[in-house]
């Protein structure tokens, strides 16, 4: 009867330790982390990013090169590594596909990849992009891009940097998460069209992606508040997508949602002039975040001290928490429109 009973005690510490081990974590809640995201972070990363050293950034020059460097030492710094099937931080996009269709004599350039894998689906793939080219130097004069789009660069690391955290501590994301920096915007969307069409991961895996592209800055049409963005393309091919959107804003941020530009007939087309589209074009629920234009956009006056670091922390913790839901809840986003 004794050794009856030291067994079942045995296969019950066991079965114990079994449940334990396969319970799933309890991500509902990412308050803890959203207040991970410094503003202090992001001034710091953004005054190197968009500093006169890296010369404007332009697409394939020494200066882009070198704020590529700066990024993937911030990764390293949070114990992000490059994605799984990738042998460094870099993905090559070669001059002559980004000169293909309009020969501008770009040279070689490079995508950037950092990676956090999931823990109960990494096979599924959220995508975050920002881009991270500027249009570099002009008669003499350094355009150093800190909204355009140094705010989106510096959002996508410390995102990245806040699931770290949370990996961490047990609350890594259930699905993948690529942190994908692309190259060649300001030249046609070549990176992410590269991505997309030369993918790491399977494009029916990919899930989703939401891409931040100015979120530092306010326009004319909001010169009396900061506490807004404009919400492009979420619900062009997925309800679920906006749904999300709105729901997570609602629940942990509060800012004011202007779908203005997400009017298929809005004569800007913002939605077809950032990287998500390339996503979209796949069948891919895409979101874009979105601060509007304003006087310095695409001018010398594109500088970190102009940006209200206040509004780039607040929006760069909705493009988090939105992230959060995404890479957490049960199922993907479903693809409801054409």
């Amino acid at each position: 009867m004794k050794k009856i009973l030291i067994l079942f005690l045995i296969v019950s510490a066991y079965s114990c330790k079994t449940a334990q081990s396969t319970t799933t974590k309890d991500n509902s809640d990412p308050t803890k982390y959203v207040k991970a995201i410094s503003e202090k972070d992001l001034k710091k990363m953004l005054y190197t990013v968009a500093s006169d050293e890296m010369e404007g950034r332009e697409t394939g020059s020494k200066g882009q090169k070198k704020a590529g460097l700066y990024m993937i030492e911030q990764y390293k710094k949070s114990g992000i590594s490059f994605p799984k099937g990738a042998s460094d931080f870099y993905q090559p996009v070669p001059a002559t596909f980004m000169n293909a269709r309009r020969n501008q004599n770009l040279p070689d350039s490079e995508n950037i990849w950092a990676y956090i894998e999931g823990s109960e689906k990494p096979n599924e793939v959220l995508v975050i992009s920002a881009h991270y080219d500027h249009v570099g130097i002009k008669d003499g004069e350094v355009y150093n891009g800190a909204d355009d789009d140094g705010s989106g660069t510096v959002a996508v690391i410390e995102m990245a940097k806040a699931f770290a955290k949370a990996k961490k501590q047990g609350h890594g994301p259930k699905r993948s998460i690529l942190f994908l920096h692309v190259t060649g915007e300001e030249h046609g969307l070549h990176g992410s069209r590269y991505y997309s069409e030369n993918p790491l991961f399977p494009i029916a895996n990919t899930i989703a992606d939401i891409n931040i592209d100015m979120i530092g800055r306010r326009d004319v049409e909001h010169s009396n508040t900061n506490n807004y963005v404009y919400v492009i393309g979420a619900d062009r091919l997925s309800s679920d997508l906006h749904n999300a959107v709105v729901a997570q804003n609602e629940k942990y941020i509060k800012m004011d949602l202007d779908f203005k530009f997400n009017d298929p007939k809005d004569p800007n087309h913002f939605y077809e002039r950032s990287d998500h589209y390339n996503f979209a074009k796949h069948g891919i629920p895409a979101v874009f975040f979105f601060n509007g234009v304003h006087e310095d956009y695409h001018g010398k006056g594109d500088e970190p001290q102009k940006i209200e670091y206040d509004a780039l922390t607040k929006r760069t913790k909705l493009a988090f928490v939105v992230a959060w839901d995404l890479a957490n809840r049960e199922n993907r986003p479903v693809v409801d429109k054409k």
